[in-house]
């Protein structure tokens, strides 16, 4: 397992990107209200499109200044490095609006909890982070700890957000 701050660090534009749609969010949906033919929205009115260009440039940025002052073993050289911050955001935004559009698929109404939004994100943003990272930062342990950690933080900084009316639902 690698350090732990070193995999601390690695999340920082993950949960930046994830989290900054609350603040930063709102507007035009970025499924532009299309239904499809079970009925459903693509993704709901949760998803919007300055919400996703916000979270990702939000995590962008978050891993830029993590990127000149440090440097992470999974990456050659800072520029690798922010390359990923950027992709890793990018795909946080899209792992969590495929979790909205498996979420529509299976009837959870919008605003309920489900399983996927607290796991998915993450899972998409490590697979776009691959291409630019170290084989050794997919040890399991580290996955493990990705996993459990996000299993924790997710619901714990949903309530927070909630409870200061950042969010209509806790979770």
């Amino acid at each position: 397992m690698a350090q732990l701050l070193d995999l601390l660090v690695f999340l920082i534009p993950i949960y930046i990107a994830n989290s900054s749609p609350v603040v930063l969010g709102g507007g035009a949906p970025l499924d532009f209200g299309r239904v499809l033919h079970d009925g459903e929205r693509v993704l709901g009115d949760g998803k919007t499109v300055r919400g996703f260009i916000a979270g990702t440039l939000a995590g962008t940025f978050a891993g830029g200044l993590v990127s000149l002052f440090y440097l992470l073993p999974f990456f050659p050289n800072p520029l690798t490095q922010f390359t990923a911050a950027f992709f890793m955001s990018f795909g946080t935004m899209a792992g969590d609006s495929f979790g909205s559009f498996i979420k529509r698929r299976m009837h959870v109404a919008p605003g309920r909890p489900f399983v996927l939004d607290t796991i998915l994100f993450l899972i998409v943003a490590l697979a776009f982070a691959a291409p630019f990272a170290s084989a050794s930062l997919f040890d399991l342990p580290n996955l493990l700890f990705f996993a459990i950690l996000t299993l924790i933080l997710h619901p714990l900084t949903n309530f927070l957000a909630n409870r200061a009316g950042l969010k209509n639902v806790p979770w």
